[in-house]
């Protein structure tokens, strides 16, 4: 199901940074970008959710992260590392591991989230807990503009394959909104970096977003041109590389593991690594030190009373902290020079590095940066937490129509590109690509096929996304059958696989016999992964219903 278009709803338009570990959201108005505050006056919303295990009180946002330690199993956080995935993936598995709440393997192996709540045990798809958060951030911007939102521009990490792209349009209706578009958290980030560069230069630039947030790492490499005048600007996405795997949540799992490693070797007591309350507590206050590290060459993690009654302190150094974090740093810069080869772009042809996402404030990775770029000066002059908000706000404004009276958005044009190849399988479990990576999107392609056997009337189209040669090291987005091919000697029906890829970065593929125009298709939406429009509906009157409970 693609994104329904501006004009089917009305109202304003805002742009929601739906991120790993928290979420902002934003509006343009009044010729200027609008970071929006919650209830708490916070601009950031921790995406987290919690449930009463004993009553119907659900919580989102601050008051969920505020009783995580108390209530481990029914607080839900990091569901960004589900959304879109199989229970079966690697990384889904590695992260059941560290997560006090209960993960299972749902319908069609989807994962589920298990909690106890209003006295039942009760199962929730990634897509529905995302639509919580999704849905916090639509009533803090409707209590600040005194208006019903409908209408969202989402971000994603470039990395989302399709079905996590899918997947969060499908959150985003079950939470009452009419996603408009999906764009990369990247892009956005430098609609606002180039919105504030555009008056102030007649030339275009090359732009090199690094993003590194709670959950994700994005790099992209961008050309901002201001255009002919200032009325005009074009935001091309050149190349991408990332991991929807890597980020702060990952720094604080390396201090976790080194205090339970210090723990048990000074208490010997294994037994903490069950115990979730404990476990939620130390988390706490490993997070609180990797921000410490940022400012102060060393300082303490501590929690009193950790598990069985026996107080923790150790000390920890921003040179240990390093150390332990080597192996993920490392992964940021790999994928950055990968952008940059993708990209054919030697990096003295950089002209601005702009960091965007929390973990960029770490000193080891600005340290990095500047040493691969012969020290040149990084661009923190947007605001890394709400700089892809902001972003997203000025595209929801100009799809929405209503940047006609700001004309520094007026013919604002972006172009992302594909972030993985797209392709069908051949003999020998062979990728053969349709739509290689980097791709500008929209787009469509075809490819000649034909058939392998004589008197042949069918074939399997399988589609993969992935950059392997071998479709098993790729992502099976979905698959189905043309028939209606003439008999004929093998190698001599013309087939045509067209491929799709809309401005979301959705893809619909078809394959038609040429002869006799026989045809079948598949949208890779409907893929057996995804929701079906029963349930969306079914879990978007079940989010209503309880919004009406919570405000009666």
């Amino acid at each position: 199901m693609a994104a329904a278009s501006s004009s089917e709803c009305g109202g304003p338009a805002v742009g929601i940074d739906l991120g790993t570990t928290y979420s902002c959201v934003a509006v343009w108005r009044h010729d200027r970008g609008e970071v929006i505050a919650n209830g708490q006056g916070s601009r950031l919303t921790p995406s987290c959710v919690a449930f009463a295990a004993d009553g119907a009180e659900r919580l989102i946002g601050d008051a969920a992260l505020n009783q995580a330690a108390r209530n481990p199993t029914n607080t839900i956080f990091e569901v960004k590392r589900l959304i879109g995935r199989r229970f079966s993936d690697e990384s889904v598995q590695e992260d059941i591991k560290l997560w006090p709440f209960k993960v299972v393997e749902g319908r069609e192996g989807r994962p589920a989230i298990v909690v106890r709540h209003d006295g039942d045990e009760r199962q929730f798809v990634p897509e529905e807990i995302s639509a919580m958060a999704l849905a916090k951030m639509r009533e803090t911007a409707e209590v600040y503009l005194g208006k019903t939102v409908r209408n969202a521009v989402v971000t994603v990490p470039v990395y989302f394959s399709n079905s996590q792209r899918q997947a969060t349009i499908d959150a985003g209706a079950i939470a009452g909104l009419n996603v408009m578009r999906i764009i990369s958290e990247p892009t956005a980030a430098a609609l606002a970096y180039g919105l504030e560069k555009m008056p102030v230069t007649n030339r275009d630039r090359t732009v090199l977003v690094f993003d590194l947030g709670g959950g994700t790492f994005d790099v992209s490499l961008l050309n901002v041109d201001p255009g002919v005048d200032i009325d005009m600007g074009l935001f091309e996405v050149k190349a991408t590389a990332g991991d929807t795997h890597l980020g702060g949540t990952d720094f604080d799992n390396e201090l976790v593991k080194h205090s339970l490693r210090e723990f048990i070797r000074k208490h010997g007591s294994s037994d903490i690594k069950s115990n979730q309350k404990a476990l939620r507590r130390l988390r706490t206050a490993c997070e609180r030190a990797k921000r410490m590290l940022s400012s102060m060459a060393e300082t303490t993690i501590e929690v009193d009373s950790l598990h069985q009654g026996i107080d923790f302190c150790v000390t920890i150094t921003r040179s240990r902290f390093e150390e332990l974090n080597k192996h993920h740093f490392a992964r940021c810069m790999e994928a950055m020079e990968g952008c940059l080869r993708d990209a054919k772009v030697d990096k003295n042809s950089v002209h601005d590095v702009v960091l965007v996402g929390g973990s960029t404030r770490i000193p080891k990775v600005q340290g990095m940066l500047r040493e691969f770029f012969d020290g040149k000066e990084l661009c923190r002059s947007i605001n890394p937490d709400e700089a892809v908000a902001y972003g997203a706000a000025i595209h929801a404004s100009v799809l929405s129509g209503g940047s006609d009276d700001d004309r520094r958005l007026v013919d604002m044009i972006l172009r992302e590109v594909t972030p993985l190849s797209l392709g069908v399988e051949i003999i020998g479990q062979t990728m053969s690509v349709v739509i290689p990576k980097n791709t500008a999107i929209p787009t469509k392609k075809v490819r000649n096929y034909t058939t392998l056997y004589h008197n042949q009337i069918g074939v399997d189209v399988l589609v993969y996304e992935g950059e392997s040669a071998s479709t098993k090291d790729n992502h099976l987005l979905g698959q189905f059958v043309l028939s209606g091919i003439p008999p004929a000697p093998a190698g001599v029906p013309g087939l045509d696989a067209i491929f799709e890829i809309d401005a979301n970065g959705v893809l619909h593929v078809s394959a038609v016999v040429r002869d006799t125009g026989g045809k079948n298709s598949i949208s890779i939406t409907n893929h057996s992964g995804r929701l079906n429009k029963e349930e969306i509906e079914r879990m978007a009157l079940e989010a209503q219903k309880h919004k009406t409970k919570q405000i009666k």
